[in-house]
């Protein structure tokens, strides 16, 4: 052992005194394999990037397993808030990016089972994640999301598993507060060498907030056949249909005064929001020794119709589309890509070449959202046009990974061309094109100190280029915008992993990201947002995790973010000047996630702890208006998992803020009118049972 590397053991061996460093040929354990980033599979200690494994015990840990946030709470570096609003989906953001997001998921890649959640544009849609039959959540950070291309300032993945094994069938049902339950029922197993999982859920809820009920049904079929021992081919379709009532924000007076409450607007137009989804794909893999080519492509449909609050006085600008949206989308995309595995210079060399191209096809109209003197119904149309995206990227990447050296670097080609073939031109033609390219580099080094320590470094460019929702009302007098410029970034970030003794881990980042163009809330008011082009930002931050095993079956984990985002250059907006050194809205300053879990292995009866803290959050860019405040809450949970005979049971049951804390969980941000507060439940209740036979 080296000098520096004894130094830097005794190092940590001080920083966490309770814990031993092991000897360099000791055991290492907590290392899960993730694709995220590499393509390939790859131990997450050994792998350049900030990067969490959430497993299937984590998704389902005695939760509903309908939102997203219920599994990323656990995750550094990623802000996740249940809006309590099902129309709007989870506000999600990566190192700051997506926080402006007035609905939906932006700046963030979405990937379920290789098939992209995000549109060619970027915007994306977490609820369509199948979580009860989740196997395991990738969420990558920094640097080495950028080869995922446009809008990867994170990259968030969900795997199902393959069916194996005996056939076996599963039902469960949950149930809690404000009239919210739903039941699940699946069967996986392989029969004839054909591998099987089927999942159909049904869900419903009243919701927290006055206005916001919601019902989804959900279902999915995973098959998967070898046609030989190298070649393994995977089918896979989803259904997703959804219908819910929109809250919207609250202003600061409405919030304090009824947490519950909505703005009168919502009830006078009954905002609600329908979704009808659906998609499949087709994926073969074929293994050449020690290379492998893999070939996809998926298609789907999506119908959606949504009744904002936009009032009647603005109809009488020439280029008001009305207050109802309303789109059938045709989606679809291919993708290919090879990895070859060589032995090099006495290491591994991996590289991987693929191409992806992915396209959309909107047909949207709109509608007054009145007749007469009645409001919240569809009236006269006042758009009908033919919204096409599409995307095509090229990469290349290569790692060589040796005795204690890792090396990889990569690059991308991204292509993002939008055109609208504008049908109503009784009030001008919008009609036009626009297409952003980008070449977007990244390279990385990895350095192992002992077995047990790794340290690395490194540094990409990225880019973000508008949305479709973000370009559509942008231009002037509420125009589409032809003229918005996508935003480009510079990512460093260095990092250390650690194994502690033989039962803890550690993951520390520190990142700086400058970004030019950056896009920012212009306006927004009603539901309708536009945005701009600001200039220079600047996001430091830190990251760090701790994962132990203790003694008498205790485990813990903390996770902790730090985040510096501000504006460097002064700009102005419908709000006024913005300036320099503000921060920017949507994010806090700090998170900070602890648990504390404990098993009986006898008996199956575990409990957990759970505690959650977050800083204020600024609602807009003046960063004058009133921030929500920062919380501190706490979660308990409790089950049993039992053998009896064939059948696996479950029973469990949580109380999310058991001090019944009053706390702002998402905000909306720069709402013109306002009503950026989104009002998370005080004390609540969920309890579940789940049954699993094996034939």
């Amino acid at each position: 052992m080296s000098p520096t590397t004894k130094r830097i053991t005794l190092l940590l061996a001080a920083t966490f005194p309770c814990l031993g460093i092991p000897a360099e040929n000791g055991a290492t354990t907590l290392d899960a394999v993730v694709v995220s980033g590499s393509r390939v599979e790859h131990n997450t200690f050994d792998l350049p990037a900030a990067v969490d494994v959430v497993d299937a015990a984590r998704i389902g840990a005695d939760q509903a397993r309908v939102n997203a946030s219920e599994a990323l709470a656990a995750v550094p570096g990623i802000t996740v808030q249940n809006r309590q609003n099902y129309a709007q989906d989870l506000q999600i953001s990566s190192r700051g990016f997506g926080a402006r997001s007035a609905f939906g998921v932006r700046g963030i890649r979405l990937i379920s089972d290789g098939i992209p959640a995000s549109m060619p544009d970027g915007q994306g849609q977490a609820a369509t994640f199948n979580l009860d039959r989740a196997e395991r959540i990738e969420v990558l950070r920094g640097p080495m999301a950028v080869v995922y291309g446009n809008h990867a300032g994170g990259v968030i993945q969900m795997f199902t598993p393959d069916g194996k094994g005996a056939p076996n069938i599963e039902g469960g049902f949950v149930a809690g507060s404000n009239n919210t339950w739903k039941t699940d029922i699946s069967a996986q197993g392989e029969v004839g060498g054909l591998g099987y999982v089927i999942d159909a859920s049904r869900f419903a809820t009243d919701g927290y907030r006055d206005h916001s009920k919601a019902e989804r049904d959900q279902s999915m079929v995973k098959l998967t056949y070898r046609p030989s021992a190298d070649g393994k081919l995977t089918f896979i379709a989803n259904s997703f249909k959804q219908t819910a009532d929109d809250p919207q924000g609250q202003t600061w007076a409405g919030y304090q005064a009824n947490p519950r409450s909505v703005a009168q607007p919502v009830l006078d137009y009954n905002t609600r929001k329908s979704i009808d989804h659906m998609q499949g794909g087709l994926t073969y893999e074929h293994r050449f020794g020690d290379h492998s080519v893999l070939v996809s492509a998926y298609a789907g449909q999506r119908s959606t119709i949504q009744y904002q609050s936009i009032p009647p006085g603005p109809q009488g600008n020439s280029k008001h589309s009305g207050g109802v949206i309303d789109f059938d989308r045709d989606f679809a995309g291919a993708s290919t890509r090879w990895i070859g595995r060589f032995q090099l210079a006495g290491g591994k060399l991996t590289t991987t070449v693929g191409v992806d191209y992915e396209q959309s096809i909107d047909n949207r109209r709109g509608y007054e959202n009145f007749i007469g003197t009645t409001l919240g119904v569809k009236g006269v149309q006042r758009r009908a046009e033919e919204d096409r995206v599409a995307s095509f990227d090229q990469y290349a990447q290569a790692e060589w990974q040796g005795e204690r050296w890792t090396f990889s670097g990569g690059v991308r080609h991204s292509n993002v061309s939008f055109s609208v073939k504008d049908a109503y031109l009784s009030n001008g033609n919008d009609g036009g094109s626009v297409s952003y390219e980008k070449t977007t580099p990244t390279i990385a080094a990895m350095f192992r100190l002992t077995p047990t320590v790794n340290i690395y470094a490194s540094a990409a460019r990225g880019f973000e280029a508008p949305t479709f929702n973000e370009l559509f009302y942008s231009g002037p007098g509420g125009t589409f915008s032809y003229n918005l410029k996508p935003s480009t970034s510079t990512h460093y970030e260095t990092g250390l992993k650690a194994f502690i003794g033989s039962d803890s881990r550690l993951d520390l980042a520190v990142f700086q990201i400058e970004t030019e163009d950056e896009l920012v809330v212009d306006s927004a008011a009603g539901g309708r947002t536009t945005y701009r082009n600001a200039g220079q930002t600047m996001r430091r931050g830190l990251e760090a995790a701790v994962d132990s095993r203790w003694a008498n079956n205790l485990s813990t984990r903390v996770a902790y973010t730090f985040l510096d985002a501000r504006y460097d250059e002064a700009f102005t907006t419908s709000s006024g000047l913005i300036n320099a050194d503000n921060r920017l809205p949507g994010v806090p300053a700090q998170s900070l996630f602890g648990e504390l879990a404990w098993k009986h292995p006898a008996s199956g009866f575990h409990a957990a702890v759970e505690g959650i803290a977050r800083s204020k959050v600024y609602v807009e860019d003046t960063n004058t208006r009133q921030a929500a405040p920062g919380y501190v809450i706490a979660n308990l949970r409790f089950g049993v998992d039992r053998k009896v005979g064939d059948v696996n049971l479950r029973t469990f049951l949580r109380f999310d803020n058991i001090f019944d804390r009053q706390y702002v969980g998402s905000v909306i941000v720069g709402d013109g009118n306002s009503r950026y507060y989104e009002a998370a439940p005080g004390c609540t209740w969920l309890a579940g049972v789940s049954a699993r036979y094996s034939f």
